[in-house]
């Protein structure tokens, strides 16, 4: 029998063994991935385009530069350099205001997180207060706080940190709930201490749902740290030159200053999005992000 097998063999040739679908997987999501990543992008160009032609068509019907300007006077607008002088001389603080509020974000965030999660009556107590915090409108809270903190930086960034801890406290604490309940029990049975368990299993099952936080908190931090400087502001700020502008009814001078807030929380957005792709690479595999 085994001769036969061997004939078998030798008539067959060598060999070649097929790739598995380990090998293949890579390069079968790369192609995929880049496809819905351009179909995103051709998703949101249309928007756009469709966005301005109805602003234009909206600016157009009202006939009053003054009440809403066409998309070419916003642009006209950061071609006058009156217009950037105010817009660089002012965007400074409000990125300040809104990286300081952010980076006290990510460490108010994740230690209720974790307090939270390793405690249920901590956890019971905690959450109505988090959702109540969520309620209270940004003006209001910016509003006391410049009242009990004066017209510094302080209650800006307290504002920041009001305003979007949230985002990262619930998606972290979502992400250790969803880690297995038996792996602290079988790395208990290993002799891992209470850190090894942090380090080796809960840090890890949280940093996806961490970063989902975190880019959404550091959107919110651009438009907390605006909202604050709208109620009072002596270093400056876009909300202080978005109040200027609007009293002095220059819209095309306040709608540049908007484009310049949402580029702020875009950028923002992109740099999470680039720390996620380095600091989570068995995450990018389920999902992508449009920047």
């Amino acid at each position: 029998m085994s001769s036969k097998v061997d004939a078998r063999r030798e008539r067959a040739g060598p060999v070649t063994p097929r790739p598995g679908p380990d090998a293949r997987a890579p390069a079968a999501r790369r192609a995929p991935r880049a496809a819905h990543r351009a179909a995103g992008w051709g998703v949101t160009a249309a928007i756009a385009l469709v966005a301005l032609g109805l602003w234009q068509a909206a600016a157009a019907a009202f006939g009053a530069a003054w009440l809403l300007p066409p998309p070419g006077a916003v642009v006209a607008a950061f071609e006058d350099p009156a217009t950037r002088d105010v817009i660089l001389a002012n965007v400074g603080p409000t990125v300040e205001e809104a990286l300081a509020g952010f980076a006290l974000c990510i460490v108010v965030g994740v230690a209720l997180a974790l307090a939270m999660a390793a405690s249920r009556a901590v956890r019971d107590g905690l959450y109505p207060l988090l959702i109540a915090s969520q309620t209270v409108p940004t003006i209001a809270i910016a509003a006391i706080l410049v009242v009990a903190l004066g017209y510094s930086i302080v209650p800006k960034i307290v504002a920041v940190v009001l305003y979007s801890f949230f985002a990262i406290t619930v998606n972290v604490y979502d992400a250790l709930q969803a880690l297995d309940p038996e792996l602290p029990g079988l790395l208990r049975t290993l002799g891992a201490s209470r850190w090894d368990m942090l380090r080796t299993a809960q840090l890890p099952a949280a940093l996806p749902g961490f970063f989902t936080g975190a880019r959404l908190s550091v959107a919110y931090s651009i438009s907390a740290a605006v909202y604050a400087e709208l109620i009072g502001a002596s270093n400056g700020g876009l909300g202080i030159a978005l109040t200027q502008a609007t009293n002095a009814l220059d819209q095309p001078r306040v709608f540049a200053i908007v484009v310049v807030m949402a580029a702020l929380g875009l950028l923002g957005y992109a740099a999470v999005a680039a720390i996620e792709h380095l600091c989570v690479p068995w995450a990018r595999a389920a999902h992508g992000h449009g920047l």
